[in-house]
């Protein structure tokens, strides 16, 4: 984390972030509850945003099921309640553009293709 990212942040559950950071770089999935419903997520990026930090991952269970399609979520870490990294793997998906503006300058790891 960068200087300039860490002084922009507000309290953040703190333990969740290391685990986030291992999620991406070793391309583990991360299970948590969101908004009541447990979530199996790949994360592929965290950033900042007014802020906050926020986790954008492909979502790969929604209480158990595979959701109708895939698509790359957004989510508020401080949201993510229970996280925990799992042993299931996942390959970054093509609905991730690390190079998108909203991740210019704000992110703080991002998933390796």
């Amino acid at each position: 984390m960068n200087a300039t990212a860490s002084l922009a942040v507000k309290e953040a559950p703190s333990a969740d972030v290391p685990t986030v950071f291992e999620g991406i770089v070793r391309k583990r999935c991360l299970s948590a509850t969101y908004n009541r419903t447990e979530v199996t997520l790949a994360p592929h990026v965290i950033y900042t945003r007014h802020g906050d930090l926020f986790v954008d991952g492909v979502v790969i269970e929604r209480d158990g099921k595979p959701p109708k399609e895939l698509k790359l979520g957004t989510f508020k870490l401080a949201g993510l309640t229970a996280l925990r990294l799992t042993p299931r793997a996942f390959k970054p998906s093509p609905l991730f553009i690390a190079g998108d503006p909203k991740y210019a300058e704000t992110a703080l790891m991002t998933v390796e293709p």
